[in-house]
């Protein structure tokens, strides 16, 4: 087990590396604050001469990003915040102020901005998706769902019953009998045949910044490539509590749509809509697997408060869709 710990981030040690990282593109820095610091990343308000940006650096299990970020410069550059410098080999990052979040700036649900918000980034999914196998992602393969679950069950399981990661007995049995289930959604997501594309995985307002209109992606920490329409899980999940929304709720199937019709020359939208529930089951161990990446090198501390959640997210499976077939 390694023996990394996020107190690193806390240190004089890794504030002079990161100084080091950020002096050549900005400047002696005037200020340089640590703005948010969690088990799994750290970002750094830079106030420079010049102006301001945010250093971050991730957690081993999601030391994706500045690699990732990078890549997508180059093949949407549009679609993220500007990238001023990327050290892939140290996941160190560096990307522009653009000025607040879209939940920032509008904190009450709105659908509007929730299908500008998946359109948007479903469009940066094809742009992107002849290039998924180079990005440096976990591949989650909607074919190898099963499988995935019962090594979850098992690996889960088998931790003492005292690991905040351990999965009860009974939620075990649940999820293993949900097996032939998972394997249905399987078969009807593949039946689409859509070519696995970057799947943000934690794709909510936060996350989004939209100077002029212009909506921009940031924080790819969760990221994974997959089947397209897993990118809608959260958004969905999300906007479904924000609204009081049930399954059902035509408000919620507007956003479902706004979210569907970049790929709509790939398949029918009738046949994208019905697949969808399938989908969002699928999407679900998109997170396990993001928070398993996380909790791997968590602190016990840490571990007492987040540890729960790869076998919450694995649980999730035996709960609805957050939006139905109509």
């Amino acid at each position: 087990m390694t023996t990394w710990s996020s107190d690193i981030w806390a240190g004089a040690e890794f504030r002079a590396r990161l100084l080091d990282f950020v002096r050549p593109v900005v400047g002696e820095p005037q200020r340089l604050e640590l703005v948010s610091h969690r088990p799994w990343s750290a970002v750094w308000r830079v106030q420079a001469e010049g102006g301001a940006s945010y250093a971050k650096q991730n957690c081993p299990g999601q030391s994706h990003e500045a690699y990732l970020m990078r890549a997508l410069t180059l093949l949407a550059e549009d679609y993220v915040v500007p990238v001023l410098a990327a050290d892939a080999e140290h996941d160190l990052l560096l990307t522009a102020d653009l000025g607040p979040t879209l939940d920032e700036r509008a904190g009450s649900a709105d659908v509007d901005r929730w299908c500008a918000i998946v359109g948007r980034s479903a469009d940066l999914q094809r742009r992107t998706q002849a290039a998924a196998d180079d990005l440096g992602l976990t591949a989650m393969r909607p074919g190898e769902a099963s499988t995935y679950v019962a090594d979850a069950i098992g690996r889960l399981g088998a931790l003492p019953v005292d690991d905040p990661r351990h999965l009860e007995v009974a939620d075990a049995r649940r999820l293993a009998d949900l097996l032939p289930a998972v394997d249905r959604w399987s078969d009807r997501v593949d039946d689409l045949c859509l070519p696995l594309a970057l799947v943000h995985n934690d794709l909510h307002p936060g996350n989004v910044v939209g100077p002029d209109g212009d909506l921009r992606f940031l924080d790819f920490g969760d990221a994974v490539i997959g089947d397209p329409l897993a990118n809608l899980l959260v958004p969905l999940d999300t906007a479904a509590r924000e609204l009081s929304a049930a399954p059902d709720d035509r408000r919620l199937r507007r956003i479902a749509d706004a979210g569907l019709e970049p790929w709509s020359d790939l398949a029918s939208p009738n046949e994208l809509r019905a697949a969808l529930p399938a989908s969002l089951q699928l999407a679900r161990l998109a997170r396990v697997e993001s928070w398993r990446r996380c909790v791997a090198t968590m602190t016990p501390a840490e571990r007492k408060e987040y540890g729960g959640a790869p076998a919450g997210w694995l649980v999730s499976l035996l709960a609805p869709a957050p939006v139905g077939v109509t």
